[in-house]
């Protein structure tokens, strides 16, 4: 299965580049040279995938994305999977991209093998190219008020739809299908992004706090995703209850390394499920 990519980039030999790649992976491709037409290409057809170049003449990458992001603008637009490709190498400027709403960030310069693993990764994730859902995936998983619908791509806090970006239904999907056990970062990238090493465990973070500001009543003191100080985050099953309320936010303190995995969330409790009714929507899978 083939999907439509939007190649916004403002080097013409780079576009062409991965517009090659592109089609030699199945995908139907169109190129644009700067944010606004990046903005006008994506109102006239809306692409599977954006891959959105950071440093553009005009409206810039960053723009382009807080754009699409915008909570009022139509679902096909916010929900869009956004690859940014950025020639900066600080934590700080890959992070404000995913801040934004991006979905996942390449540094130039990069690999085509890289770029293209990160488009399928990407197009499974939002539904562009997915097989079908094992039963167990296709389950809605209820937590507290908090319902997500893998098959559907759909989240419901107290009945209020709130619009998730792929990354951050992803991250959530996780943490909701195992209701009060802790994950640590490195558990989360590898179920959202596998084994890559070129993602940092802030990523985890950045999701973390825009999805606060969407199913908390109180972002700021968080009783359904909540930090374990110099752990990770679980879903609380009871909202309010111990663990919850008194959370301040992310947990930045030293956390020794990075990579150890010694929470095995054994005795923790399983998402109540029941089955998903017709897919009605585009299909996000965990894990990928």
């Amino acid at each position: 299965m083939c999907a439509f990519v939007l190649v916004a980039e403002d080097d013409e030999k780079q576009a062409e580049l991965v517009r090659r790649y592109l089609e030699r992976d199945g995908h139907a491709v169109a190129v644009v040279h700067d944010g606004s037409a990046a903005l006008d290409a994506v109102r006239r057809r809306p692409p599977d995938l954006l891959i959105l170049d950071v440093m553009m003449p005009g409206t810039d990458g960053l723009e382009v994305t807080r754009f699409l992001r915008n909570a009022d603008g139509p679902p096909e637009l916010t929900r869009l999977p956004i690859l940014m490709l950025t020639a900066r190498t600080t934590e700080d400027d890959l992070l404000l991209g995913l801040d934004l709403g991006a979905d996942d960030y390449l540094t130039k310069p990069y690999s085509p093998r890289e770029l293209m693993a990160r488009v399928r990764t990407l197009l499974r994730r939002a539904g562009g190219v997915h097989p079908p859902l094992p039963d167990a995936e296709r389950r809605i998983l209820r937590v507290a008020g908090l319902v997500v619908d893998p098959v559907r791509h759909e989240v419901t806090v107290d009945g209020r739809h709130v619009e998730c970006t792929p990354g951050e239904f992803d991250l959530l999907s996780v943490l909701a299908a195992e209701p009060d056990r802790v994950f640590t970062r490195p558990q989360l990238l590898d179920r959202i992004h596998g084994s890559s090493g070129y993602i940092s465990a802030r990523t985890v973070d950045v999701h973390v706090l825009n999805l606060r500001k969407k199913i908390e009543a109180d972002p700021r003191r968080p009783d359904r995703l909540v930090t374990v100080f110099g752990v990770g985050y679980k879903v609380a099953s009871g909202a309010g209850g111990p663990g919850g309320r008194g959370d301040q936010g992310l947990d930045d303190r030293p956390r020794g390394d990075p990579h150890r995995d010694d929470l095995k969330g054994a005795g923790a409790p399983v998402a109540r499920t029941v089955p998903a009714g017709p897919a009605g929507g585009a299909a996000a899978r965990r894990g990928a």
